[in-house]
């Protein structure tokens, strides 16, 4: 069961890029949500169930994955991709139409970009212990992601 959480039901399995297809369901589902007219309330609330259950799954089920592989940050643990990804969506400003899909589009490469990237102080994060460590990185990840996703979208809908 812990194995499940903390791959995401099974996309950390997947052989390319795991972290990248963690990440993906919750830009998908912004993007429905959005796309579908759900209330901002309601997606910051599906957003940040998402925050608090990919967190709890990666600070709960990676420390099994840690002692089974040796690995620090095994790559099939995604619940944390999961969770920092979903951390870039919290308080955009209503979108509609086409914007929708750029919106998410846009989030869900900022993301990527500050995952992989890891500028100061994300790369610090990494050393915290177990699950933890595996962790806050992705959620300052996330958090730069949703800075410049709130600028950009800020000024494309004042523009």
């Amino acid at each position: 069961m812990k194995k499940l959480f903390a791959t995401c039901f099974g996309l950390g399995l997947l052989p390319i890029a795991p972290g990248t297809w963690g990440s993906l369901p919750c830009a998908v589902l912004f993007g429905i949500l959005s796309f579908a007219g759900t209330s901002n309330v309601i997606i910051n609330a599906v957003m940040a169930v998402c925050v608090v259950g990919g967190s709890a799954a990666c600070v709960l089920c990676a420390p099994e994955a840690i002692e089974r592989t040796g690995k620090k940050d095994p790559g099939q643990v995604v619940a944390d991709e999961f969770a920092g990804q979903a951390v870039t969506f919290l308080a955009l400003p209503a979108l509609a139409g086409s914007n929708v899909i750029l919106a998410a589009a846009a989030g869900f490469l900022l993301f990527r970009f500050f995952d992989i990237l890891k500028p100061w102080p994300i790369h610090k994060l990494e050393k915290l212990p177990s699950g933890w460590g595996i962790l806050a990185d992705d959620l300052l990840a996330g958090v730069y992601a949703c800075v410049i996703l709130q600028v950009i979208t800020r000024l494309w809908l004042a523009g």
